[in-house]
């Protein structure tokens, strides 16, 4: 007997190549799941449920995907906007105090905030902080976890002048690869397999040759994925000229790590050529458009990617930058910046960022065989939409049917009502099961607060550009 049938339901299944619609659906799910997929008709002939619940009104979908985020920034959301140099210019000042409370807080309200907004699967990369992988597990979600590594100073980009060459730390580099494997070592495919590992060399512009490839090769060992940042911005390519004479593509290539293994993130400023270097080589591509786009004011080359057939995973990147880790918001904002650069409607189309979030995601982080679809055998992980919201309505079956333009471009996430991870559910009716809501959104307000008084005491901080914003009343 299965654990659930869910019945009547809009079905997106993504199955096949688009979004695979099944209209009057139903899905049954048997220990974490599921075990069938088809019309209500077919499956009320031969399934019978401990709990049959009517998902009438309701399209059930697939989890949202979001394969590559910094979450603890989520405790400093806001503070780098609309500036030059971000990184150096906003963050860096908070980063320096980071520490473990302020970092736990932040992972903490990210989770919450996207559970709430339908992601299943959350893609972190951070410092492997004690009680880091146990907020993904305990928050009973899925997770990608890559813990950082990098050769930089121990405080960072902090104080550093823009367009200095960073000075890299070789012990400081050890340290965090050694950090790195004991964390890969007892977390990866933990917790019933839903926390999974990734290395995490930050950029090749943050460490050495050496200790880069030591990255990969631990990884291979592993049969784990790098996860890199890649062509991430002009201050990256800048550092690679001044210290390698080439750009990071072609350096990448020269070493061997243009492959299957790699994740490269952004390729913020990579050329078409570049481009499609990158993804005739088997990488993946992690695309993180409305952080890119507020950030460095740039469209990344995804359309070019998936045109030499690239798969692409989408990332809601920081919280800092982007101010929302909402899978909805950049797939509306992949499709429709893609649009605007091209000064072409049909790029993007609104199922092919849907196959992003999720399908297409999962194949890009190594867990197409397990996620992404609703598929027998496949982890029931789904979340249910309600599509009698005004933005979403209405619903029509043809002669054109509107459920996904009006999914992709209306969306916000406050329509997804419940959330299955495991065939168990995390939320239901809107109420996180797994977090406590109110502890998190008072535990943020307050490590906010706390940083931002320690930044403000810092002279370091007079020389961050939004200062101009405030003096002139404009923030």
């Amino acid at each position: 007997m299965s654990d659930y049938l869910f019945i009547n339901a809009h079905l997106l299944t993504m199955q096949g190549t688009g979004v695979g619609y099944i209209k009057n659906g139903a899905v049954a799910v048997e220990n974490g799941r599921i075990v069938a997929v088809g019309t209500t008709a077919e499956l009320q002939k031969t399934i019978s449920a401990k709990e049959t619940i009517d998902a009438k009104q309701m399209c059930i979908m697939p989890g949202l995907i979001d394969g590559h985020m910094h979450a603890s920034y989520a405790v400093v959301r806001g503070v780098a906007q609309d500036v030059w140099n971000w990184m150096q210019a906003g963050l860096a000042p908070y980063h320096k105090y980071m520490d473990q409370p302020a970092f736990l807080a932040g992972t903490r309200t990210c989770v919450l905030e996207g559970i709430k907004a339908g992601t299943t699967l959350f893609g972190d990369y951070a410092w492997p902080m004690d009680g880091w992988g146990e907020v993904f597990a305990n928050a009973g979600v899925r997770a990608m976890l890559t813990a950082r590594i990098n050769a930089l100073p121990a405080q960072g980009m902090a104080g550093l002048k823009i367009g200095d060459l960073y000075p890299f730390d070789e012990q400081r580099g050890r340290e965090t690869i050694d950090r790195a494997t004991a964390f890969a070592d007892n977390w990866h495919r933990s917790h019933d397999g839903r926390i999974s590992v990734m290395y995490g060399p930050q950029g090749p512009d943050m460490i050495g040759l050496d200790q880069l490839m030591e990255c990969k090769k631990l990884a291979a060992e592993r049969g784990l994925m790098v996860h890199v940042h890649t062509a991430q911005g002009d201050r990256e390519i800048d550092q690679m000229v001044k210290r390698y004479g080439e750009r990071t593509p072609a350096y990448l290539q020269e070493i061997g790590y243009l492959d299957e293994q790699l994740l490269a993130v952004h390729l913020t400023e990579a050329t078409d050529e570049e481009t499609q270097l990158i993804a005739k080589s088997g990488a993946k591509m992690a695309l993180c458009s409305g952080s890119i786009g507020i950030i460095d004011g740039i469209v990344p080359p995804a359309h070019v990617f998936r045109q030499m057939g690239g798969v692409v995973c989408l990332g809601s990147d920081q919280a800092a930058g982007n101010n929302c880790h909402n899978v909805w918001n950049e797939m509306k904002l992949t499709s429709l910046f893609n649009k605007i650069k091209y000064k072409d409607p049909t790029v993007m189309p609104a199922w092919e960022v849907l196959r992003m979030g999720t399908i297409e995601g999962a194949q890009a982080i190594g867990l197409g065989d397990e996620i992404g679809s609703l598929e027998v055998g496949k982890k029931a992980d789904m979340i249910f939409i309600d599509v009698t919201e005004p933005n979403i309505l209405p619903i029509l079956d043809g002669p054109i049917r509107t459920l996904v333009p009006n999914l992709i471009f209306a969306a916000t996430g406050r329509e997804v009502v419940h959330s299955m991870i495991d065939g168990r559910f995390v939320m239901r009716d809107r109420v996180v099961l797994t977090l406590d809501e109110r502890a998190i959104r008072e535990e943020v307000q307050a490590e906010g607060e706390r940083l931002s008084a320690a930044v403000a005491a810092d002279p370091v901080h007079q020389s961050m550009k939004l200062l101009e914003a405030m003096e002139a009343g404009n923030l």
